[in-house]
């Protein structure tokens, strides 16, 4: 049987695949299974941060399986206090780390959190958390039922209750009551449409919800880890969360979701747990990822890709004004919002016939999620194979 065979006969169906095998990656250039060269525009959705088969990161990788690889978080375990120290630090605020393994996973724990910061001498008194339409918190029971989009909700019940679901964020403050504790919104939707929030209204939600003793919640499993062209796309807003989760990007391919959150005395030992959660070989990606990247940002190197980026975005989307009718995104978080849905898989599917790699997003958008490291030649490469592909349609 060929692979494709053997996923169909032991793998669960819950993916609709596209008929691909890779099998070796470079920067932000793949080769499949029949030698075919790809660009990468996803990142494997915004994963792969600092490139395929990153060498610093290789690097590390390997001298940690050699020693250890896991113990458990009965033990301290050094690169777990260094990443978590990297991470704050790289953030700017004054939080501690809850590590896991995905971004669900994180949202889980930000979600536990501010239920617990909710309940007093050990009785439930706040517990509703606002949360957007067209949101996305992960595929757990819960973070499921946190995602605002209706169609997420069709099976699987019965759900957790007290979630609540904010039309925009002009709607929020309407629906805070006495027994809300939390507001979870991600500043960009990504399966939404890559849509970022206005920044000024962000603010005045986030001021008001510090008079109200509300939680704000940024999801930035997909914005986070300069993403957004800063560490964090809160700070790109100029606002201080209560709780931050992380994920995809930050372990640069290795599993990985962390939680930050100020609210440091909330939990307590046996309050939350991960068997695998920041163990040595993840901790050890999110050290080196994180160096990586910082790096990259202090010598100017990522906003200049960011740059030059956009201005082959910009260019593609004036050539092609019949087929696109916006850009949309911040930073390496960017993509074309299509005419229609049909369009837009067509040119999903023309762009990989020409070898270059996108995504679709919500509201007929062409996602675009480079490896923040991409070279100026795979820009330049990837934009021409898209170029082709729209041309041919």
């Amino acid at each position: 049987m060929n692979i494709q065979q053997l996923d169909e006969k032991y793998v669960l169906q819950t993916y609709a695949r596209n008929e691909v095998s890779f099998v070796k990656g470079e920067s932000a250039t793949l080769w499949d299974e029949n030698g075919k060269k790809y660009i990468d525009f996803t990142s494997g959705i915004a994963v792969v941060s600092v490139g395929h088969a990153n060498k610093q990161l290789t690097q590390a990788l390997c001298k940690q399986i050699g020693e250890i690889i896991h113990i458990s978080n009965l033990y301290h375990i050094a690169p777990q206090a260094k990443a978590a120290q990297a991470v704050v630090e790289a953030s700017g605020y004054d939080m501690q780390c809850f590590f896991g393994n995905s971004g669900a996973e994180a949202n889980e724990g930000a979600i536990k959190i501010a239920r617990k910061y909710g309940e007093v001498d050990g009785e439930i008194k706040r517990y509703k958390i606002i949360t957007l339409k067209h949101s996305f918190h992960g595929r757990t029971i819960t973070t499921v039922k946190a995602t605002g989009q209706e169609k997420m909700h069709n099976y699987f019940g019965p759900f957790p209750d007290g979630f609540v679901y904010a039309e925009n964020v002009d709607e929020i403050q309407s629906l805070v009551d006495e027994h809300t504790v939390a507001v979870m919104i991600e500043l960009v939707q990504g399966e939404g449409g890559v849509e970022p929030l206005e920044k000024k209204r962000v603010q005045e939600l986030a001021k008001f919800l510090k008079t109200k003793d509300v939680l704000l919640i940024v999801d930035e499993v997909q914005t986070g880890c300069y993403r957004t062209g800063e560490f964090l796309a809160s700070n790109l807003y100029e606002i201080v969360p209560d709780i931050i989760t992380l994920a995809k990007g930050v372990g640069g391919g290795v599993p990985v979701g962390i939680v930050l959150s100020s609210k440091k005395d909330v939990l307590s030992a046996g309050d939350h747990g991960s068997t695998f959660g920041g163990n040595y070989l993840s901790a050890t990606a999110v050290c080196e990822v994180v160096d990586i990247l910082t790096n990259y940002k202090q010598k100017g190197e990522l906003d200049l890709s960011i740059a030059y980026f956009w201005s082959k975005l910009k260019e593609l989307y004036k050539n092609h004004t019949d087929i696109f009718t916006k850009e949309v995104g911040v930073g390496l978080m960017c993509g074309l919002r299509c005419v229609d849905a049909n369009t837009l898989n067509a040119v999903v599917e023309k762009a990989q016939e020409c070898g270059v790699m996108v995504l679709k997003a919500g509201k007929n958008t062409l996602r675009i999620l480079p490896p923040l490291t991409i070279t100026t030649r795979e820009i330049d490469e990837g934009f021409n194979a898209l170029e082709s592909a729209l041309s041919s349609l």
